[in-house]
């Protein structure tokens, strides 16, 4: 496999993924193998270039490419954002952690701030590996091997430990109102229970499937077919969250909340139609992109669409809450979308999202694409 197929590989890898941003550095670590070999050609590249002027303006090219570097500062800055926030979002619950003697605590927030370790190390790795590749420093294929399949392990450890008990604890409550947040079954489930258990169970799964094949021993496109899978169920992921957390505020609230505020129907529109339609598109995007020899056949425009709307979701709420502040008062949604939403780090996104939907593809990539 080529450097710009491993390139593309994890650039749609990182518009799913939490966007995502770990896989993406793959790419990353794996140029750096070629540094050595690249400093000696650069003799022989020049030298071909005054015998041949013709071949300035492809020689330009490749230098452009390898200059990228609004993609570059776009994968620095969602990483150090992706890594700062899950280092706070963990100190904050070590620090502020409620009695061990609360057996809801003990069994939910417990593990759930033991998740967020995972994910802050998880972060840390993406950020290490991309500083090598801006600063040059070199590394193996399997040392970027082992680093991405590393951070890919710590996010699936990051799902499962901090949903899968509160899924458990949302069928207790389903049944025993006492002991749940919500008096209404129906409630439990749609807040708590099936949000959890897709998070800690289903995307879990397509984590350590896609952990497992990423390998340089087994073809690439098993891994862009679990690196799309994944970042799919990323969006439906995003979807149910917030649909479920706008239903609980409408039952606190009521309907007014929406009618009588054109900002909050706005946010409730995007959250639970606007979401939905993305995820459809990005499932229409994986279906028709699973099973692809060539990773140069991967649409980055689309990916890159699908990283910056993401993004923006995100983005939109935090900046409307900042010039319009709890429009009809705080409640469950502000609680949520602005306290206790872990993926608040995703609104930088666009940073990387507007460098692939720009992208100009080289003529073998067009070549390979028709």
């Amino acid at each position: 496999m080529n450097k710009s197929s491993w390139l593309f590989f994890n650039l749609v890898n990182l518009s799913y993924l939490d966007v995502n941003c770990f896989n993406i550095t793959v790419c990353f670590l794996y140029k750096t193998v070629s540094l050595k070999r690249k400093s000696r050609a650069t003799a022989t590249i020049i030298y071909s270039v005054r015998q041949n002027p013709k071949l300035q303006v492809d020689v330009t090219k490749l230098t452009d490419a390898d200059r990228n570097w609004p993609l570059k500062i776009g994968l620095l800055l969602v990483s150090l954002s992706w890594f700062s926030y899950m280092l706070y979002e963990f100190a904050n619950g070590v620090i502020n952690r409620g009695p061990l003697d609360v057996f809801f605590i003990l069994i939910t927030d417990v593990p759930g701030c033991i998740g967020l370790g995972f994910r802050a190390a998880a972060g840390f790795i993406a950020l290490v590996a991309i500083l090598f590749y801006i600063f040059r420093k070199d590394l193996s294929k399997p040392e970027a091997l082992m680093a991405i399949r590393f951070a890919v392990l710590f996010e699936a450890g990051y799902w499962f430990l901090s949903f899968f008990m509160s899924g458990v604890w949302g069928i207790a409550g389903s049944f025993n109102s006492s002991v749940g947040y919500y008096s209404d079954p129906m409630m439990m489930t749609i807040t708590t229970t099936l949000p959890c258990f897709l998070q800690s169970i289903v995307l879990v799964g397509a984590l350590i499937k896609l952990f497992f094949e990423l390998s340089p021993n087994k073809p690439a496109k098993h891994a862009i077919k679990w690196g799309l899978i994944t970042g799919t169920l990323y969006i439906f992921v995003f979807w149910l969250n917030n649909t479920g957390l706008w239903a609980a505020a409408l039952v606190e609230k009521g309907t007014n909340y929406i009618l009588l505020y054109p900002s909050n129907l706005f946010i409730f529109i995007l959250s639970t139609v606007g979401l939905l339609l993305l995820g459809l598109y990005s499932a229409y995007f994986t279906k028709k992109s699973i099973g692809i020899e060539s990773l140069e056949r991967l649409s980055l425009h689309k990916a890159g669409m699908i990283v910056t709307l993401v993004g923006l979701y995100f983005g939109v709420n935090y900046f409307m809450w900042i010039f319009l502040g709890s429009v009809g008062g705080w409640g469950t949604w502000y609680a949520w979308i602005l306290g206790h939403n872990l993926d608040l780090w995703a609104m930088s996104l666009p940073f990387v999202g507007l460098p692939l939907l720009f992208h100009s593809a080289s003529p073998t990539e067009n070549k390979t694409r028709s």
